[in-house]
């Protein structure tokens, strides 16, 4: 019995150390996702961003919004991805409200396809985002390809699983870069992996390589 505890415990922080969901009842709180939030909002500025965390970062709010007068848009959340039927794809957002009813969380790929983005840039800050499967007639069925379907010039997308805080900490270089430096998302990108990689904790490319930038990149 004792054993069998221990062996859960590991389980669940290994869990969540990733943004995955194998399912949407199995869905870990991402410790380091607000931290993400918070650290590019301290480099962008307050001033012109909206941020939406907890309960405000809901599927409604999402769909609702006037995606079209953002220019960037950050998803620090997990994904979920159906290689073999791509179209049950997507991202989590807030399962519940500020009174505990239980929402819809999931934006799915035909939700995305709904939206009419006028974005220089998509984040999708999760795992496997970049993955797809290519379909004859209908070619590559993915987030990442829907997203630039729909108005995004470039989308920065994950490869395979990412761990939470050194995404966090990918992400806070990549945004330091734009803004600091006025790098390109592709420059931006590239820099923030080679200063991730020059820290021994993240030197593995499993930490820093997983992203890549599809679209212009401009």
């Amino acid at each position: 019995g004792e054993k069998a505890e221990t062996n859960f415990d590991e389980k669940n922080e290994a869990t969540v150390k990733f943004r995955f969901a194998e399912s949407l009842n199995a869905l870990p709180r991402l410790i380091a996702s607000k931290s993400e939030s918070d650290s590019i909002t301290d480099i962008v500025g307050a001033v012109g961003s909206e941020v939406f965390t907890g309960f405000a970062a809901n599927r409604e709010q999402l769909l609702n919004a006037r995606v079209s007068d953002y220019k960037i848009i950050h998803f620090a959340t997990h994904g979920l991805v159906n290689q073999q039927r791509p179209e049950l794809s997507g991202i989590v957002l807030s399962r519940f409200d500020e009174a505990g009813r239980k929402l819809d969380e999931f934006i799915r790929l035909h939700d995305i396809y709904g939206l009419n983005l006028n974005a220089d840039l998509v984040v999708l800050s999760a795992c496997d985002t970049g993955l797809g499967k290519e379909i004859r007639g209908e070619g590559l069925q993915s987030l990442n390809n829907a997203f630039l379907q729909v108005g995004a010039k470039s989308v920065l997308a994950s490869l395979w699983k990412v761990e939470d805080e050194a995404t966090q900490e990918l992400m806070k270089n990549f945004y330091a870069e734009i803004k600091n430096n006025n790098a390109t998302p592709a420059r931006a990108l590239w820099l923030a992996q080679i200063k991730l990689r020059e820290n021994p904790k993240y030197r593995a490319p499993f930490y820093w390589a997983a992203f890549t930038i599809q679209g212009e990149g401009k």
